[in-house]
Parts: structure tokens; sequence; C-alpha cells
């Protein structure tokens, strides 16, 4: 659904090229995916804009999230995820890890209240947990779901491999073991956040190294800053290696779960 760092793109105030820029795929919301699953619609994290974002993409009934980390552009959104519990009439399950409920617990900590003392039904969004950890798969709305460690920084995050595609945002390094889950891939998602080294982001050339060590058929480049402009990447990089943009659609291969995990 989106494609930008945590600032987005344009840049409030900012005046360089990009940010000025008439090419729409040079607008980037924050960063997050829309998966259209065999039993339903759910969503890997959900920023500030999720709201937009799934209205553009005429998402029809959210089912669920699954949280990469608990940074604000990754879950700010999640009071958006009100209506479809309503619709539900259940709580809408976060599939994470056990500091990123802490975390969302805190930052949206009226959800979690008596609700005898909000105002109205309506008032919070409802919401449930389930632990994930990585390396152990779980199932999903008919998806069978890896949960891969990354390093974002000095902070321990997930990606996710389904079937054939893998979304690996954020990433300053990803270990060893975790570079096993991620090869056979026929597309993988990858951020970048500029062409110069960052603490805690990998940059455009450290990148497409770690793109030739996994090897993917396909790779688009996502949560990327107004450094990054669309066209000179696509002019720069390899037809296998393409920056994404909002709205882009990435067809998978079905992994259903085991039957007897359904």
């Amino acid at each position: 659904m989106g494609t930008g760092t945590s600032i987005g793109v344009p840049v409030v105030g900012c005046r360089c090229s990009v940010c000025l820029s008439d090419n729409p795929r040079n607008r980037r919301t924050r960063t997050g995916v829309l998966v259209r699953a065999p039993e339903g619609e759910f969503v890997i994290d959900a920023g500030p804009e999720l709201r937009i974002q799934l209205v553009r993409e005429r998402a029809t009934l959210i089912r669920a999230a699954v949280m990469t980390h608990a940074h604000a552009d990754h879950i700010m959104g999640i009071d958006d995820l009100r209506i479809f519990g309503f619709r539900l009439h259940s709580a809408i399950p976060i599939h994470c890890e056990a500091p990123v409920e802490t975390q969302i617990r805190q930052s949206f900590s009226y959800a979690f209240t008596d609700p005898t003392t909000q105002s109205h039904q309506y008032a919070a969004p409802r919401l449930t947990f389930n632990r994930i950890s990585p390396g152990q798969s779980f199932s999903l709305l008919g998806l069978s779901i890896l949960p891969v460690r990354l390093r974002h920084g000095s902070l321990d995050i997930l990606g996710f491999r389904i079937g054939n595609v893998a979304f690996c945002t954020d990433v300053s390094t990803i270990p060893s073991e975790s570079r096993d889950l991620l090869h056979g891939l026929d597309t993988l998602v990858l951020s970048v956040l500029r062409r110069e080294p960052h603490p805690t982001h990998l940059h455009l050339d450290a990148a497409l190294k770690l793109i030739r060590q996994l090897q993917p058929r396909k790779t688009w480049l996502t949560h990327m800053s107004h450094e990054l402009d669309y066209d000179e990447l696509c002019s720069s990089l390899p037809e296998h290696i393409r920056p994404a943009w909002d709205g882009l659609k990435i067809p998978f291969t079905v992994l259903r779960p085991p039957e007897e995990t359904v």
C-alpha cells in the first residue's frame, strides 16, 4: 500500500526535486502491505495513512494485522482497524512479538480499558494479540506465514515470507540464519532508505549486495526517502530490481497451512 519512510514523501516543507516532482510514483505514504488471502484480507503494519490506503485499494473487510515492529510509522494507524471489529462483531487479531504488543498496549491504552468507562461502544478498536516467533510459521486466512528475524539498528524486528514472496522492511542487517529462509524467492520486497549509509537502514549499495546474495528473481525497493527519485532509480538499476510505488500489486503463490493447523 505504502512505500515511504517514516516522514513520507513529499516531506512537509521540503523543496527538493523529489518532493516537488509531478511523478505520482514519487509520492509515498508510510510503508505497509494489504494482503488478499484466500479467506480474507489482512494488513502487514498499520501506518498513519492506513485509512487512506485502504480506501484507495478498495479494501472491504480487514480481518487481522501482522506487525513487523512497533515504531510509530508502522503502528499509528491501528485505530483505523476499529470499523472492522464492529463489522465482524469480534476483536481484530494482531499477530506480533511480545515487545510489539507491549508498545501497542501503551500507545493505544484506551483500547484496553474497561469498556463501561468509554463514551460509547465505537469509541475504541477491539483488539486481541496472537504471539508469533521468528522461524515458526503460523496460519492466517488460508496462508502459511513465516516470520523472519531482521535487524533494524539495535532492534530485533520481523520480516515475513508468504510462499514465494518476502516482505522485509526497515532492515539494516539480516542475520545469516535468516538469509537461509529467504533463498528461492520469486519476489523480495526490501527497504532502501537512501544512497548514503545509515545506522538503522540499508542504503542502496548495501541493498544491492544483499540482493546479489539472496538472488530473488525480482526485487521491489520500499521504505524510500525523498533522496531517491523513481525515474533515476529505474534508469540506474537492472531490470530485475525496481523501486516500488504506492498501490503496486504483487502476485504470490498461495501456500496453504498444513491441514492439522487449520
